[in-house]
């Protein structure tokens, strides 16, 4: 997350490859399996990974941002309902504009719209867990949504994920989509997440976690929570498809 009090106005700020975590973090068990073995490959990109696609306001729906809406048959979903909002900027702080933001995230009880979530909590017949919108000229983007939920995951014996909500962000071609989650303010499961405790620098698991924001909540309808995300330099957001930076 940046924080606005510090100096945009210094020299470009290389990455700092020491935040994130080995590809091969043992508390993770899935990253046993799928971390490489052997040394990486580079590859160049393709032309159609370099030249699309180009999203706009015409490819999204009005509701699309709106997550207490836009899957709503028979009412509002359940759960606390919040505003998430923040400014996506680069190293230098400048903001980055149209960028096609996407969030997924399971419902109020844990679990996700998915035939291959077998977690035996209720689906929300009025909530999709999924919304998209384009940052604005400032690279500002909004939600509204509902607090997720933790769920059990089968890591170890008794392992529970944190309330999350996971961001996809394009720029303007496919080979520069970056992934990573947002997690909530005083959260006790955040220190017991094993995904977390593989990212060794406490900066950036700070950096993954939005806190209260009062001033842009809507007075007995939503409170909210900001987000802001930093593409590149030593303050970037941790990417989880980028290990090595953002």
């Amino acid at each position: 997350m940046a924080n606005p009090s510090e100096d945009w106005t210094s020299p470009f700020q290389p990455r700092d490859r020491a935040m994130h975590p080995p590809a091969l973090s043992p508390g993770y068990k899935t990253s046993v399996l799928r971390s490489p073995r052997q040394p990486l490959i580079s590859l160049g990109p393709t032309l159609s990974e370099l030249t699309g696609p180009v999203f706009t306001s015409e490819d999204l729906d009005p509701l699309d941002n709106d997550l207490l809406a836009n899957a709503a048959e028979t009412g509002d979903p359940l759960g606390e309902r919040l505003i998430v909002h923040g400014r996506v900027t680069d190293g230098a702080g400048r903001p980055v504009p149209h960028s096609l933001v996407e969030l997924w995230q399971c419902n109020a009880a844990g679990r996700y719209r998915h035939v291959r979530d077998g977690y035996r909590a209720p689906i929300d017949p009025n909530f999709s867990g999924f919304g998209r919108c384009l940052t604005d000229a400032d690279g500002h983007y909004r939600f509204r949504t509902i607090k997720p939920g933790p769920y059990p995951w089968r890591n170890r014996a008794n392992d529970w994920r944190p309330a999350h909500i996971h961001f996809s962000l394009f720029g303007p071609a496919f080979a520069t989509r970056l992934v990573t989650q947002m997690y909530f303010d005083g959260d006790p499961l955040i220190p017991h997440c094993p995904i977390l405790g593989s990212v060794s620098d406490k900066g950036a698991i700070e950096r993954l976690v939005a806190p209260l924001d009062l001033d842009a909540s809507q007075p007995f309808d939503c409170l909210a929570y900001r987000f802001d995300i930093v593409l590149r330099g030593r303050r970037q957001t941790w990417f989880e498809n980028r290990p090595e930076g953002g």
